[in-house]
C-alpha cells in the first residue's frame, strides 16, 4: 500500500501527492470507489414540481435522469436508452407524458419501463415491458434530490446529512426556494483541486479581494462532521447584494456544495471529465420575490458570482499545472485554516486505501 495513504493527524498532516491529481488512471478509479459508492446532487423540487417534469445530470461519466412520475414520486434512472445506448433526454424539461430516446425512438414511462419501440414487431421474443431504465436510490432532503449508484455502498442518508438542519435553523427552509439559472464552467484541473480549494477559506485574501471585503476574515470559521464540513462567517454586503447575516458554505462528500446566503441558496456540482478537466454546475435558488429590488439583487448576485468564480477556476487550472509538473512534494497543510482539507483528504485516503486491498 502507498504509505502516503496512511491516517494522519492534523497537525502533522501533508496534502497528497501529485500523482492523485494527475495520474490517468485515478479518473476510473475515482469513479468506481467514490462517485459510484456515494450521494449526489441532481436538482431541486422544485425543477420537478409536476409529473413528467425531469432534470438530467452527470454521475462522474453516467448520464441520469431524475423524473417526477404521474404517482408523485421522484424517480432516478440511467439516462441510457437500453436499445443502442441514446440519450433518454438531453436537457432539463416539464410535462413529459413519457421518456422518449431521440437516437431511435424507444419510449418509455415516467416509472422506467419501456412502452414501444418503433418496428420492433417482427423480432422474436421481444417483450418491451421486460426492459427498464435502471434504477438509482434517492433521498430528498431540504428539498435538494440526491442519488446513489450504489445504495449498499453508500453512507446511511441520515448520517449523511446529520446536524445539518440544526444548524440552518428555523429561519432558512431551502425546499422553498425557487429555481432562477444554472451556469457551468469548465474548468482544466482534476475535480479534487477544485474541491481543495472550495474547502478552506486561507486563500481569500491573496484570491478574491471582493469577497474578502464582505467576509471577516478573523471570525472565519471551518467545522468538520463524518461526511461534510463547513465554513461560515458573518457577512456584511449591504442591501443592494445579500444585506448582512451570516455566510455558510456545505460540502458534502464527494461533490455538492451549498452556498447558502440570506436569501439565496447556491449549489455547485463538481463533475469529473477527466483526470485533468471537470464542469462545475451552479444552480442558483431564491426566496420567491419577482420585486424589482429582487430582481437588482438577483443580477448583481450573478455578476459577483461569477467574478468569484473565474478567480477561483483561474488559480485551480494553475494548480493542477503545478500537480503534473514533476516538480511537487506533498507541503504541510495549515492547521488552524486547512483542517476541512485534511478532513476530504482522510476520506480520500481511506477509500483508496479499502480499494488497494
Amino acid at each position: 500500500m502507498d504509505t502516503a495513504l496512511a491516517s494522519q493527524p492534523l497537525d502533522r498532516a501533508t496534502a497528497l501527492p501529485a500523482r492523485y491529481y494527475a495520474d490517468p488512471d485515478m479518473a476510473a478509479l475515482d469513479r468506481r470507489a467514490i462517485f459510484d459508492a456515494g450521494w449526489q446532487l441532481i436538482a431541486h423540487v422544485c425543477q420537478l414540481q409536476d409529473a413528467g417534469d425531469h432534470a438530467v445530470g452527470d454521475f462522474a461519466g453516467l448520464p441520469v435522469i431524475a423524473v417526477r412520475g404521474a404517482d408523485g414520486d421522484i424517480r432516478v434512472f440511467h439516462n441510457v436508452c437500453r436499445h443502442r445506448a441514446g440519450p433518454i433526454a438531453s436537457c432539463d424539461g416539464l410535462a413529459a407524458k413519457s421518456l422518449r430516446c431521440r437516437y431511435h425512438g424507444w419510449t418509455y414511462t415516467l416509472d422506467g419501463v419501456l412502452r414501444s419501440a418503433p418496428e420492433m414487431g417482427t423480432a422474436p421474443d421481444f417483450v418491451p415491458a421486460d426492459i427498464r431504465l435502471p434504477q438509482l436510490a434517492v433521498r430528498v432532503w431540504q428539498g435538494l434530490v440526491f442519488a446513489a449508484v450504489d445504495e449498499t455502498r453508500a453512507p446511511a442518508f441520515d448520517a449523511f446529512v446529520e446536524g445539518i438542519d440544526a444548524r440552518l435553523g428555523e429561519n432558512r427552509h431551502l425546499e422553498r426556494y425557487g429555481h432562477h439559472r444554472r451556469v457551468s464552467y469548465d474548468v482544466a484541473c482534476n475535480w479534487k483541486v477544485y474541491v481543495d480549494n472550495y474547502l478552506e477559506g486561507y486563500h481569500v485574501p491573496h484570491i478574491h479581494p471582493g469577497l474578502n471585503r464582505l467576509l471577516d476574515y478573523r471570525s472565519y470559521i471551518t467545522e468538520t462532521a463524518r461526511w461534510y464540513s463547513y465554513q461560515w462567517s458573518p457577512l456584511e454586503s449591504g442591501d443592494g447584494l445579500y444585506g448582512d447575516g451570516d455566510a455558510l458554505y456545505y460540502w458534502l462528500w464527494p461533490n455538492t456544495m451549498l452556498n447558502i446566503l440570506p436569501g439565496r441558496l447556491q449549489t455547485n456540482r463538481v463533475v469529473p471529465r477527466g483526470v485533468d478537466r471537470c464542469r462545475v454546475e451552479f444552480d442558483f435558488y431564491y426566496a420567491l420575490d419577482d420585486t424589482d429590488e429582487a430582481c437588482r439583487r438577483r443580477d448583481a448576485d450573478r455578476d459577483f458570482s461569477d467574478e468569484v468564480q473565474l478567480e477561483d477556476l483561474t488559480i485551480c487550472e494553475d494548480v493542477q499545472r503545478g500537480l503534473a509538473s514533476g516538480s511537487y512534494e506533498p507541503g504541510r497543510l495549515n492547521p488552524l485554516r486547512e483542517n476541512a482539507v485534511h478532513h476530504f483528504h482522510e476520506l480520500l485516503r481511506s477509500v483508496y486505501r479499502a480499494d488497494a486491498y
